[in-house]
């Protein structure tokens, strides 16, 4: 199996799988999690799955969206966003690459089909994942950010890029921006 070096995700390459760049979707500052307001530092300063943080958080499961996505022979990578069930807000916006050789036939398919969170078709499968945190952001959503997030004007918000590892090979990158809290 020829997988990728063990190296946590990095934010621009991350952006460039389906945007020009950072600026096109914000302002992004590295952030310490003191530096974070409480209700953010909850949400993404952990290593746990983004899906079932953000299903706590607000007290109703989450669907997935996908935006865009991009399949080669070894990946599959996706901009996406997580709607609450309860009234359709968003409350994530997302990108995601994953290397596929490390998952079986049937999750990947699964994810494949686009209709189920990332974080909920692993638990379901049992597949072994821990997540590394790399950084925490502060960003000032500008352009395709904000469009997506629905902000009718500009409003910082927090997110973080982390690596997920998947039966202990690293697998997953990740770039994960929470709607701004109320």
């Amino acid at each position: 199996m020829n997988l990728p070096p063990r190296r946590l995700p990095d934010l621009d390459e991350l952006i460039q799988l389906f945007y020009a760049g950072p600026a096109e979707l914000g302002d992004f500052t590295a952030v310490e999690p003191s530096e974070m307001p409480a209700g953010y530092r909850r949400l993404l300063a952990h290593q746990e799955h983004m899906t079932v943080t953000v299903e706590a958080h607000h007290g109703c499961p989450v669907d997935v969206v996908v935006l865009d996505r991009k399949i080669t022979a070894s990946h599959y990578a996706r901009n996406s966003l997580l709607l609450r069930q309860s009234d359709g807000a968003v409350v994530q916006f997302g990108i995601m690459r994953m290397h596929m050789s490390v998952l079986a036939p049937e999750v990947r398919t699964k994810i494949e089909s686009e209709e189920i969170p990332l974080g909920r078709i692993l638990i379901e499968h049992d597949v072994l994942r821990s997540i590394r945190l790399q950084c925490l952001w502060r960003i000032e959503p500008a352009g395709a950010l904000a469009k997506s997030l629905r902000l009718p004007a500009p409003r910082t918000t927090y997110g973080r890029t982390a690596m997920m590892d998947l039966n202990g090979e690293p697998a997953v990158e990740l770039l994960e921006i929470v709607a701004p809290l109320e």
